[in-house]
């Protein structure tokens, strides 16, 4: 009967629990949901509670989970129509090397980007996006950021008409250094506007300037000097490629901005007027050309989005 009565109590007592159990599992269930929740969407202030996973699992996992985890959810929903066709969309491929093919935590960063001329993604060129990935955009003046303006085959069309014009430029090169330029932004994570900005005053677009003082190529960049990031690229010699010298110098100009605190400063750096009270005018060229350039994405006409190879229209 002792037994008995003990096994009911127990009974009774478990009867009575059983709420409070499920209430208890029910709270631990929500509190897992909101750590993981408040994790993905930790707002990077590392205080506060948007911040109390990241003392746990570093920015770095919660980027994965986003761009791979559950870009991969993607492929099941209905396709988008797309505003350009795919054979003007190049894929820039960047960073560690996949060690597969499949989508993983060792998947290379990926971007997909419209380009004039999409052949130039397919060039056998290192990048450099070991080294800009390292500057912190938070220390990056807002002005030097992406603003997608260049995401547009129409913009970008409108600014090859402007520079092709403006320094009589063979219709293909032109296409051909905009697109690079477009493409080596998004890899170095800088804006391709201030970019071409910086070609256009420091080269006019001719890659075999150089300086009496020794600066080379597109973005005239001071070979000597930057000896050991050419070689990346096998040396010097290819110091005035198009694709290794906008490289480099976006690399530079980002790295100048980010420790001198400001666009207009980095270019000051960028010119070699580090030391002197101004810099001859050079930012102020840099920036009108920049303003310019602007301006015309933001009126590029309807009529510009049409296909161009090298230099004929492609009419329907």
């Amino acid at each position: 009967m002792a037994q008995l009565n003990s096994a009911s109590a127990k009974a009774l007592l478990a009867y009575a629990m059983a709420p409070l159990y499920r209430a208890i599992n029910g709270i631990l269930i929500i509190a897992v949901f909101m750590i993981v929740g408040l994790w993905l969407s930790g707002n990077g202030t590392n205080a506060g509670a948007f911040d109390l996973a990241r003392i746990l699992v570093p920015d770095e996992a919660r980027q994965i989970v986003w761009q791979n985890g559950f870009g991969m959810l993607e492929q099941y929903q209905d396709e988008a129509p797309r505003p350009v066709a795919d054979k003007d969309i190049a894929t820039v491929i960047y960073g560690k090397a996949p060690a597969s093919t499949k989508m993983g935590l060792t998947t290379a960063k990926q971007q997909t980007v419209a380009l004039l001329m999409p052949s130039v993604a397919h060039a056998q060129v290192k990048p450099i996006s070991h080294l800009s990935d390292r500057i912190p955009t938070s220390k990056i003046d807002p002005q030097a950021l992406d603003t997608n303006l260049m995401g547009s085959l129409k913009n970008q069309r409108a600014i090859a008409d402007f520079f092709e014009k403006k320094y009589s430029l063979d219709r293909a090169k032109i296409e051909e250094y905009v697109s690079n330029t477009v493409l080596i932004a998004k890899e170095v994570n800088i804006d391709p506007v201030l970019l071409l900005a910086v070609i256009s005053i420091e080269s006019n677009f001719n890659p075999l300037t150089k300086s009496a003082a020794g600066a080379e190529g597109l973005m005239q960049v001071m070979t000597i000097i930057h000896k050991d990031k050419y070689a990346l690229y096998g040396g010097a010699a290819d110091a005035v490629k198009p694709e290794v010298n906008i490289r480099v110098g976006a690399y530079i100009l980002k790295y100048l901005i980010a420790t001198t605190g400001s666009l207009r400063n980095g270019l000051k750096y960028y010119v070699g007027a580090a030391n002197a009270e101004n810099d001859g005018g050079y930012t102020d060229k840099v920036m009108a050309e920049r303003n310019r350039l602007i301006s015309l994405c933001q009126t590029a006409p309807a009529g510009s989005n049409k296909l161009t190879l090298n230099g004929k229209d492609l009419r329907s």
